[in-house]
């Protein structure tokens, strides 16, 4: 199988085109598990498929490192983008692609030949409680309360095509994410789980975010966690509609628009590396008993 590992401020993915893989549609999940595997395998958060679409310009399905699949990823649809432009699937700079959260546009940005940055149509954010989905007596639900492991947070839902849970915190640098997302993610208040994000606000421009993704664990970055950050912040009175968005990985500028009630998302894509691997490649087996 050839693969492209991409990275959207270092959430990283195995990029396969459709049809270059001798592997049925079923198989993409397991497949999923093994490559991304850390140290073992390839090492990524999700492999994404990418193919024709009859409707779209592309279609991009998503399968996270547990071999879940998400409805949507606005790092990975930024690094579709630009593979779909340099490897020739699509010259175009504007691109509607397909995912399972819905269509999204993708506009690349350009210099000399070279796409500099993405900028993504990520749709009107969901705020519905039934159709994040949340088990709340309240929609939308904004500054709703959430009880763990003797712990209370205070958390605004939003969808961006998948869930999203976000927590405004003093110090987002050092909040224990990894204590609490875990937990948050599998709460019974989610019933579709949920990613987490960590938030601290540094002013009405600014804000500060840590996420824990659905079916990953910690990431360097998350686009759609990004967005539902702006939106809720924006829903609390905590920050305006244009916020950049400072993650581990890197920035990305967000802006939740007020006239057609979409977000826009703008960030980098890179590429790592191109390979190839045995399909009947099993990761971490060789040299375990010596």
């Amino acid at each position: 199988m050839e693969f492209v590992k991409m990275h959207g401020l270092g959430n990283d993915f195995i990029i396969v085109q459709e049809g270059q893989a001798d592997l049925p549609a079923e198989k993409y999940a397991e497949a999923a598990r093994r490559f991304c595997a850390p140290h073992w395998g390839i090492g990524a958060d999700g492999l994404v498929l990418v193919g024709p679409d009859p409707e779209f310009d592309l279609r991009m399905r998503i399968f996270n490192a547990d071999g879940s699949e998400a409805e949507m990823c606005g790092n990975a649809i930024r690094c579709v983008a630009k593979y779909a432009w340099e490897a020739g699937l699509c010259r175009k700079q504007g691109l509607r692609i397909g995912t399972l959260g819905g269509p999204r546009e993708a506009t690349l940005l350009t210099a000399g030949g070279r796409v500099t940055g993405v900028r993504v149509e990520m749709g009107r954010p969901v705020l519905a409680a039934a159709a994040i989905p949340v088990r709340a007596p309240e929609s939308p639900v904004v500054g709703g309360k959430l009880a763990v492991a003797e712990r209370e947070f205070t958390f605004t839902a939003v969808s961006m095509g998948n869930p999203h849970c976000v927590i405004e915190v003093d110090e987002a640098a050092t909040f224990p994410v990894r204590q609490w997302g875990p937990l948050i993610e599998a709460h019974p208040l989610f019933p579709a789980k949920t990613n987490v994000e960590f938030v601290t606000v540094v002013d009405a421009h600014r804000v500060i975010m840590r996420v824990w993704e659905r079916g990953v664990g910690e990431t360097l970055a998350c686009g759609t966690g990004a967005c539902a950050t702006v939106v809720a912040c924006a829903l609390m009175g905590l920050t305006g509609r244009r916020v950049t968005v400072q993650l581990a990985g890197g920035d990305l500028l967000i802006e939740w628009s007020a006239s057609d009630d979409h977000v826009y998302m703008t960030g980098g894509a890179t590429l790592v590396f191109t390979g190839r691997v045995d399909l009947n490649w099993q990761p971490g087996t060789e040299g375990r008993e010596l």
